[in-house]
């Protein structure tokens, strides 16, 4: 046989790993995530959390294209195809320039806008029919665009206190206003793609414990209960018909003397020889 006629067979490829798990959380501007993510990584240290910042229009649409496992949103959300957790309320607070005259309250009502020129950004998460104050020439793309505007004197901006820190100036100041809608934060996810990791991340949000039923992962069991004694084995209870430390009963009925010797009543079995 001549080496042209040796058949070689080509090499199979060398199986490929899985994929080690992972979560992708995303979040909108002014959430602060870091006290769940810092409970996930004692629970769950093998499973790393990639967190995404995305602007406030792109998160439904990124859970829907799987993109992210979940995600903080504000409200209120398409619940076709979504889930949703709400979370907490966000204070309302209006932005205004240091030396603004509202800046000399310390809190205000929506008729203290009446004469102010108030920006609405394309963004704004407050969801109201008509913002109070003037309207602007235009709306601002983004929240971060009006923060500009509210600094070269612009107009005023309303948001939720989160964004007001998130975008702070030294030049601007914000007040709490009290009169207006309120932004309400969620964790959102895929309804048909609730993983058993996106359980472990809603069982951290809603503060179960590790041993929680919904707030474990699926391969860690409850710890189980201590056994019970069983009847007759407890302090004071029965063993063999006799209570623990209590003296056994004679034949017949009759209770022992002390030194175990059975109570005399007259005349015993056989007569004694005399000497």
């Amino acid at each position: 046989m001549t080496g042209s006629d040796v058949s070689h067979t080509p090499a199979r490829p060398a199986p490929t790993a899985p994929a080690a798990p992972s979560f992708r959380l995303a979040y909108v501007p002014g959430v602060t995530p870091s006290k769940w993510v810092g409970i996930w990584k004692q629970r769950l240290p093998d499973v790393p959390l990639e967190l995404l910042q995305v602007e406030a229009a792109e998160v439904a649409g990124l859970l829907r294209e799987r993109k992210a496992d979940a995600g903080f949103l504000r409200l209120p959300v398409d619940r076709t195809d979504l889930s949703a957790i709400p979370l907490y309320v966000e204070t309302t607070v209006v932005v205004v320039p240091k030396d603004h005259a509202l800046a000399a309250a310390d809190e205000l009502d929506v008729e203290d806008l009446a004469d102010e020129i108030l920006l609405h950004p394309q963004d704004d998460s407050l969801d109201w029919e008509r913002p109070p104050g003037r309207p602007a020439f235009e709306r601002p793309a983004t929240t971060a665009d009006a923060i500009e505007l509210v600094a070269a004197g612009i107009g005023l901006l309303v948001v939720p206190q989160s964004l007001a820190r998130l975008h702070h100036r030294k030049d601007l100041t914000y007040r709490t206003l009290n009169g207006t809608p309120q932004s309400q934060i969620a964790l959102s996810w895929p309804e048909e793609a609730t993983t058993d990791l996106v359980e472990d991340f809603i069982g951290i949000v809603r503060g179960r414990t590790v041993n929680s039923s919904r707030g474990r992962r699926p391969d860690e069991k409850a710890p189980k209960a201590a056994a019970k004694p069983r009847q007759g084995q407890k302090q004071g209870q029965k063993q063999g018909g006799q209570k623990q430390g209590q003296k056994p009963q004679a034949a017949g009925g009759r209770r022992k003397a002390p030194g175990g010797a059975a109570p005399k009543s007259g005349r015993s079995g056989k007569p004694r020889r005399r000497s």
